[in-house]
C-alpha cells in the first residue's frame, strides 16, 4: 500500500527533476486544446449567428418605420398578397430590441450605446420556392421601397458566416489534432525520462517487495498533472478568445449579419468541460503507454 503523501511527494520530485520538459509538455497540451476549444467556440458562435434563419426563413426585410405606419402597411400588404411568399412573421421594435439584448448580453459596451430606437423592426419571410435565384428576385422587390432599410438573404448571411467559421475552424481543428498527438508523445517521453532517471531506485524498490502499482502511480499522476495544467492553459485561452475575439464580431455595424455570433457562459463551460475531458484522456493514455513500455516487470 502507499499513502497520498508519498504519491504527491514522488510526483512533485519527478516534475521538478524534469521541469523544462514538463513545461514544454504543458504548453503543447495547452496550445493543442486551446486550438480545439477555439474550433468548438466558433462552431457555437456560428449556430447562434444563423439561429434567426431557421425554419425555412430565406430573407429578412428590415424596416425604418414602425408598426402601423403607411410604409409598414404597404410592405405587409405586399407580403400577404405575394404568391411567392409562403408565410411571414413580423418582429416589432420591442421584440427586435429584446433579441438584440439577448444577442449582446455578454457585451455591455454595445448595449450602452444602442437603445430600443436604434434597433429596427423586421419581417422574417419564408418563400414558397427556396431556390436562391427565386428568393433573390422576390426579396429584391422590397429593396428601395419607402420605409424599408434593407433586405438580407439567408444564403448571403449563412455563406459569409460559415465561410468565416470554416476557414478558421479547419485550421484550428487540424492543428489541434496534430498537437494532441505531439502532446501524447511528449507526456510519454517526459515519463520515460523520469523513469530512466530513477531506474536504480525502481530496482531497489522491486527488490524490497514494492508492488508494480506502488512504483507506477507517481509516474502516472505526473502525466495527469501535466495534462490538467495544459487544460488550465487552454481554458484560460478559451475565455480570452470568447471575450476579446468572438464577441468583437458582434458589433453594431454588423448587426444584420453577425448578431448572435457569440458564446454565452453556459456554452463556454460546456466547451471547457470537453477540453478538460480530452486533456484527462490524453494524459491517461500517454501515462499508461509510458509505464507499460518502460516499467515492464
Amino acid at each position: 500500500m502507499f499513502s497520498l503523501r508519498y504519491v504527491l511527494r514522488e510526483t512533485g520530485q519527478n516534475l521538478w527533476r524534469n521541469v523544462l520538459l514538463a513545461v514544454a509538455t504543458v504548453v503543447t497540451v495547452g496550445v493543442s486544446l486551446a486550438m480545439f476549444g477555439g474550433f468548438m467556440l466558433f462552431q457555437v458562435a456560428v449556430d447562434g449567428a444563423t439561429a434567426r434563419w431557421q425554419d425555412g426563413v430565406e430573407f429578412i426585410v428590415w424596416m425604418n418605420s414602425g408598426d402601423g405606419s403607411a410604409e409598414d402597411v404597404s410592405v405587409r400588404n405586399q407580403l400577404s398578397e405575394s404568391p411567392g411568399v409562403q408565410r411571414w412573421e413580423y418582429v416589432d421594435r420591442r421584440q427586435s430590441y429584446e433579441e438584440f439584448r439577448e444577442f449582446f448580453e455578454d457585451t455591455p459596451e454595445v448595449l450602452e450605446i444602442i437603445d430600443a430606437e436604434g434597433v429596427p423592426p423586421y419581417y422574417r419571410v419564408v418563400p414558397v420556392d427556396p431556390d436562391p435565384d427565386v428568393v433573390e428576385e422576390l426579396g429584391s422587390q422590397f429593396k428601395g421601397k419607402p420605409g424599408v432599410r434593407t433586405v438580407t438573404f439567408a444564403g448571403d448571411v449563412i455563406r459569409d458566416v460559415q465561410n468565416l467559421s470554416n476557414r478558421t475552424g479547419r485550421a484550428l481543428f487540424i492543428g489541434s489534432i496534430v498537437l494532441l498527438g505531439a502532446s501524447t508523445l511528449l507526456i510519454l517521453n517526459t515519463l520515460a525520462v523520469a523513469i530512466n532517471n530513477r531506474r536504480t531506485e525502481i530496482e531497489i524498490m522491486r527488490l524490497v517487495g514494492a508492488t508494480k502499482w506502488f512504483i507506477r502511480v507517481p509516474f502516472m499522476l505526473e502525466g495527469l498533472v501535466q495534462g490538467m495544467l495544459g487544460a488550465v492553459v487552454a481554458m484560460t485561452t478559451n475565455a480570452l478568445l470568447r471575450n476579446y475575439v468572438i464577441d468583437q464580431f458582434s458589433t453594431a455595424d454588423g448587426l444584420q449579419l453577425l448578431a448572435g455570433f457569440k458564446v454565452d457562459d453556459a456554452e463556454l463551460l460546456q466547451v471547457n468541460l470537453l477540453v478538460l475531458a480530452i486533456a484527462a484522456g490524453v494524459a491517461v493514455f500517454g501515462s499508461i503507454l509510458a509505464v507499460s513500455m518502460h516499467l515492464n516487470e
